[in-house]
């Protein structure tokens, strides 16, 4: 038998966000952002066509949910603050019913022995600021930092552990590449130009946050280990460097080193798509890193040389133009959400952390397995018996453990997520939570036998083999 146990104050939880578990009530002040418009311009996009008027309910049950959280073993929990609920144009007047909302919410996870990480945008734009560029404008920057100074002066004196951006590629890669997060652009320049705007808009308000806060800050990067086809190809090998690049260092880089990776910035100089800064803002980036790294892992990238010449256009670049993805032969899937599980790659990114960026405090902040249809796994006794996700936590520990046992300065585990929340366009399609949700009996809950098994793993800070 073999025994995982992790470090003294080890924070066991789970992460979601404001706009996938909060919902929509008549009355709430919340206004519109980018999710609740293109709900209603095409809600067809979205899975069984369930928006985010529907995301579980949490703004009414937020109660009864933090006491399921203490049931399943949480000493910590990351969620984030809706922009559009607490300054609901995105600049402008306050929603004092938001305020009451979060007040009561962070002082109820207080009172139950839960400590808050609170992230401020999780990919809810304002609509009235999308309007205007979105992150193409700097206009945005400005209402972010305005935002995140709000944040911090009304529950910076109970709330800990702040975070800027969760997985700000996303919204370069999803809104302005690849087409599944609005506005649906196909522009690598935008692209560049949003990534850049939210790396400085992440450091100005970790600036803001260090004049007048004594907790910590930091960022919420999806970390997606790339890996050649073959580490002895110099080819491959280089491919995989350039799309690490891309979707990683660009945003590690500048959160930990202050700056960006060199062989990003020669290619996009090579596009003359160099992004519109000036100085003072590199100097920002430069002197505002972050204190502690939130680090998501669902599955890794696979990379190989491309196999034609690079084929882009003038008009439409695209990082793939650097490199092909492989398709390793007998990998391991979650077939409802079409992802490699290949649970050494969490091992791989701590290691590449202690080793390549200081050893920062860091904590797993999501990781977590999407099941399409789990009421086939109710029992007698209606609980979904979820061996699949409690296997899958295992595995991912298992390496974790022996990273920190090789010196990885990582201080937790955050599951994604605690319920089963909305999912952008996806919506409720996979079910990720401890919890399950039943939105046809008003987001009704019940604990999963994961969360009965996750209570465990936090009671005895790990678990046996």
């Amino acid at each position: 038998m073999t025994v995982y146990r992790f470090p003294k104050d080890f924070f066991w939880g789970s992460a979601s966000s404001g706009p996938q578990t909060e919902g929509r009530f008549n009355n709430d002040g919340k206004g519109d952002n980018i999710w609740d418009y293109w709900y209603r311009q095409e809600p067809d996009k979205f899975f069984n066509q369930v928006g985010p008027d529907k995301a579980s309910y949490g703004y009414i049950h937020y109660k009864e949910d933090i006491q399921l959280m203490k049931k399943t073993g949480h000493n910590s929990f990351r969620t984030s603050i809706q922009w559009s609920r607490l300054i609901p144009d995105g600049v402008g007047s306050i929603n004092q019913k938001a305020v009451a909302f979060y007040n009561d919410f962070i002082d109820e996870l207080i009172a139950n022995g839960i400590e808050p990480f609170i992230n401020l945008y999780h990919f809810d734009m304002p609509v009235a600021l999308q309007e205007e560029g979105g992150w193409l404008s700097r206009k945005t920057i400005d209402a972010y930092v305005y935002f995140a100074q709000t944040c911090f002066q009304l529950f910076g004196d109970r709330v800990k552990y702040w975070f800027t951006h969760n997985e700000p590629i996303v919204p370069a890669e999803g809104g302005y590449l690849y087409q599944f997060h609005y506005p649906n652009e196909q522009n690598l320049k935008h692209a560049v130009q949003v990534a850049f705007n939210e790396a400085l808009a992440s450091a100005r308000a970790i600036e803001k946050y260090h004049q007048t806060q004594d907790g910590k800050i930091g960022i919420i990067l999806n970390v997606t280990p790339t890996y050649p086809r073959d580490k002895n190809n110099p080819e491959d090998v280089k491919a995989a460097s350039i799309a690490d690049a891309f979707f990683n260092r660009s945003f590690l880089d500048p959160a930990i080193k202050g700056q960006f990776p060199k062989d990003l910035v020669t290619i996009i100089k090579e596009l003359d798509m160099i992004p519109h800064h000036t100085a003072a803002d590199l100097e920002v980036i430069s002197k505002n890193t972050i204190d502690f790294l939130g680090v998501n892992y669902y599955q890794p990238r696979r990379v190989q040389a491309k196999e034609k010449a690079i084929g882009k256009t003038a008009n439409q670049p695209m990082p793939e133009d650097y490199f092909d993805y492989y398709d390793m032969p007998g990998k391991k899937m979650n077939p409802y959400r079409g992802w490699e599980i290949y649970e050494k790659g969490i091992y791989d990114i701590m290691i590449t952390i202690r080793d390549d960026y200081g050893n920062i405090p860091c904590f797993i902040s999501e990781n977590g397995m999407g099941v399409e249809g789990e009421e086939r796994y109710v029992n007698k006794d209606g609980q979904i018996e979820d061996d699949y996700r409690i296997e899958f936590i295992k595995g991912h520990l298992r390496y974790l453990h022996q990273a920190i046992e090789e010196g990885a300065n990582c201080l937790g585990y955050h599951l994604w997520t605690f319920m089963d929340n909305w999912s952008w366009t996806n919506a409720y399609k996979n079910r990720y939570g401890l919890i399950a949700v039943n939105l046809d009996k008003q987001g009704e809950r019940t604990i999963k036998k994961s969360g009965y098994f996750f209570k465990e793993l936090s009671k005895y800070n790990g678990f046996e083999d």
